[in-house]
């Protein structure tokens, strides 16, 4: 077997705390399974092999290879690349390498090594880059200022496929509280599809939890005049007006709320299959 590893360009970005726990991002692996499932099953065209990467994993590639290991239920031969801007960690991760599983040094321009393609991906034969189908960067831009916030996002939309996701947010330490941008690739760059809310209820229900996770855009925005702090102040008034709710339990209680959201003008998703597990998703 032959793997490369080495990658000539500079990393762009800065080095995380890398702290992460086992399964902090089981949720949000089981959200984007339960979402878009399709999106890993995908084989036509570019689409064939392309990649899903795990962009800053931490100290260790636990989660790299705990997604690897959910993802492959529905593809086994689902390519997968952890990529980190620390050369230490990545080393560290090597062992684990093997003909579809990758780690690499990088950043905000992803470490896509060239290959061939062949006719069942372009209509003749020749060289590309490798592509990717979705990114989960969790953990990863909370510790940038708000002016990196876009560069950071056009440098990682080069590298995703038409039709591609990113899902792009903060978990609290044990992943049972997290915010996250859902963004689509399109031709021309990113659209903002949906602002996914993430509770296992572990902690209660307290819209005030999610509030230290919304992602890097959205954290210093929370102030009147902001359509974040409006959609929080909502929320929270939903909440109060269907409190009666929590004596069937809290699930019961943040569907209530959640319904009674929509009736104030926002575009929630009401299906069950989302609100009794805790996901809220707000479609912009």
């Amino acid at each position: 077997m032959n793997v490369r590893h080495t990658i000539s360009k500079k990393p762009v970005g800065q080095l995380t705390r890398g702290k992460t726990a086992s399964n902090r991002l089981r949720r949000v692996d089981n959200f984007i399974l339960l979402y878009e499932p399709s999106l890993l099953t995908r084989t036509d065209g570019l689409f064939q092999r392309s990649l899903f990467v795990d962009l800053g994993y931490g100290f260790d590639a636990r989660t790299t290879l705990e997604s690897a290991e959910r993802f492959r239920r529905v593809n086994p031969n689902l390519p997968i690349l952890g990529v980190e801007i620390d050369k230490e960690r990545v080393d560290a991760a090597l062992p684990y390498v093997d003909e579809i599983t990758h780690f690499r040094l990088g950043g905000f321009n992803l470490p896509l090594q060239p290959r061939t393609l062949d006719k069942s991906e372009t209509k003749g034969a020749g060289q590309s880059n490798e592509s990717v189908r979705l990114i989960r960067a969790f953990n990863v831009l909370r510790q940038y200022e708000e002016k990196d916030f876009a560069p950071a996002y056009e440098r990682l939309a080069e590298h995703v496929l038409p039709g591609g996701l990113m899902i792009e947010g903060t978990s609290n330490p044990f992943g049972s509280i997290w915010v996250a941008n859902l963004v689509r690739k399109e031709e021309n760059g990113w659209k903002f599809e949906a602002l996914v809310f993430s509770t296992n209820f572990r902690m209660g229900f307290d819209i005030t939890d999610f509030q230290a996770v919304l992602p890097k855009n959205y954290i210093h925005n929370v102030v009147q005049g902001e359509p974040i702090y409006d959609f929080i102040e909502a929320w929270k008034r939903s909440a109060a007006e269907t409190s009666p709710a929590k004596v069937f339990g809290l699930k019961q209680w943040f569907a209530a709320s959640a319904e009674n959201l929509a009736t104030k003008g926002y575009k929630i998703d009401l299906h069950k299959k989302w609100l009794n597990r805790g996901w809220l998703i707000w479609y912009k």
